[in-house]
């Protein structure tokens, strides 16, 4: 089999926000990836939606870098930063993925698989609403912040086609 010609790259930080924004606190990652998008920061690139679905493979291979931005209910204690490897396989169980399953998607259909992290937002109320808990509010605002320090480190898309 032959190796697959690698997509061009259009940006170098993609930041996907995901959850269900009626769902309190669940909705963080959306709100999260329409601030960034706000700042108009130079090579980010945002994608918002309730789910990771197989049609975002193709933006995720065209990024330098993506950090998945989710809420989280297992973990309490504070904004979380965790490096991501591409799942062994790209097999998709149901319509939605998990964000491994999503660079194994990305490496296997369009030949490249960016450098991830997965940036997690503690989750204390997640019932009908669109506000949220003062423990999701302050990881709101050190999510920003850590996105936009890491967009800063990023090199423009141009200087290295």
């Amino acid at each position: 089999m032959s190796a697959l010609p690698k997509v061009p790259i259009e940006a170098d930080l993609l930041v996907i926000g995901y959850g269900n924004s009626l769902r309190r606190d669940d909705g963080v990652g959306p709100r999260v990836a329409e601030a960034i998008e706000e700042l108009a920061l130079p090579g980010v690139r945002t994608l918002v939606c309730q789910l990771l679905a197989p049609e975002f493979a193709d933006s995720i291979a065209r990024a330098r870098k993506v950090i998945f931005v989710d809420a989280a209910v297992d973990r309490l204690e504070g904004v979380h930063l965790r490096e991501l490897r591409p799942g062994e396989t790209a097999q998709l169980m149901a319509h939605a993925a998990d964000p491994k399953t999503m660079l194994a998607l990305a490496r296997d259909v369009f030949g490249h698989a960016p450098e991830a992290w997965w940036l997690t937002i503690p989750a204390i109320k997640l019932g009908f609403g669109t506000d949220y808990s003062p423990e999701t509010e302050t990881g709101f605002r050190q999510a920003v912040e850590k996105i936009k320090s890491m967009a800063a480190e990023a090199s423009p898309v141009n200087d290295k086609n």
